[in-house]
């Protein structure tokens, strides 16, 4: 065994762009147009829902109003995730974007209960609704957040899905809203509005919690939505050169940008230069599983070391480096 290639050598892996991974071009143009077109919505419909006395319609305006907050923080959180790495950090502002989302999720649990609890008040005493404004209102909104929402859910990033979901949501919601609207003007059935509130309703808590799911899946550092790590540790054992791994951590920079560290054991007589090439086919085969962020720590296969795959920090079992 040569003396100079030391356990605790450490390689850091390039990131690599097999999969788009680690690039993405953030839309700010087409969430800088969503805002304003969105704003526009929101008036519309709190002007129709005050002058129909709809609850369902002013739903939709509620629901109109977290998505200009959701588009808001993701247009904010996209230009923040621009900005280059520092001393301060090291990954950049990517997780940014993560905090928006949860607010955004968090501000829509808040207003499906405050719909919730007017359409009860609404149940015990119904209001005469107009629906005509409920019609154009509702088309309105209907229209725009088709066009919107269509127009970018092709976009992978959390943000952009996050506002995407909003808009969807609200195009669905508004087609209710018009659906209510007719059954009102031939049936004049004015409980049918706060129904549809209550649907509305489960429609954005049901969003809400997803993204809340997610983004605090992120936050706790979990393994990726989409990946197995009993899968990754069999990929980077069956790389040539590679005898073990253990001390494996897999996690979200922030949506799709993931990331994986561990310790890897090699044959202590290789050079530095050629344990590089081992590392460099580490690097490619974990490219292909969606990770693009890889740092491996090398150690020699003879030296002692914690058998275990996943860190174990607790005192029964200390790390044997």
């Amino acid at each position: 065994m040569t003396e100079h290639v030391h356990h605790h050598g450490h390689a850091k892996a390039h990131d690599h762009d097999h999969s788009g991974v680690f690039h993405s071009h953030a839309p700010t143009g087409q969430m800088k147009k969503a805002f304003f077109l969105t704003f526009l919505i929101l008036v519309v419909e709190l002007i129709g829902g005050m002058l129909s006395h709809s609850l369902a319609l002013l739903s939709d305006a509620g629901h109109v109003l977290t998505d200009i907050a959701a588009i808001g923080l993701s247009w904010f959180a996209l230009k923040q995730s621009e900005k280059p790495p520092s001393g301060s950090m090291t990954f950049g502002y990517h997780r940014s974007g993560i905090l928006a989302a949860l607010i955004n999720g968090i501000t829509l649990i808040l207003i499906t209960l405050v719909i919730l609890w007017e359409a009860y008040s609404r149940f015990h005493h119904p209001v005469n609704v107009t629906p005509t404004w409920m019609f154009i209102s509702a088309g309105v909104g209907l229209l725009m957040n088709l066009y919107l929402g269509l127009g970018m859910r092709h976009d992978e990033n959390i943000n952009v899905r996050s506002a995407v979901l909003h808009m969807l949501g609200d195009a669905a919601a508004s087609a209710a809203v018009i659906l209510g609207g007719l059954i009102i003007a031939f049936t004049h059935w004015n409980l049918i509005d706060p129904i549809l509130s209550v649907l509305i309703a489960l429609l954005i808590a049901f969003g809400a919690w997803r993204i809340v799911k997610q983004t605090v899946s992120i936050l706790m550092e979990g393994t990726p939505t989409g990946i197995e790590v009993g899968d990754i540790v069999e990929t980077i054992r069956a790389v040539g050169g590679v005898h073990d791994v253990h001390d494996v951590h897999i996690w979200s920079i922030t949506s799709g940008k993931n990331a994986l560290s561990c310790h890897a054991v090699l044959d202590g007589g290789l050079t530095i230069r050629e344990s590089q090439h081992i590392l460099r086919d580490v690097e490619h085969a974990l490219a292909h599983k969606n990770i693009g962020h890889v740092t491996v720590q090398i150690e020699d296969g003879d030296h002692p070391h914690d058998d275990s795959v996943l860190c174990r920090d607790d005192d029964s079992q200390p790390h044997s480096h």
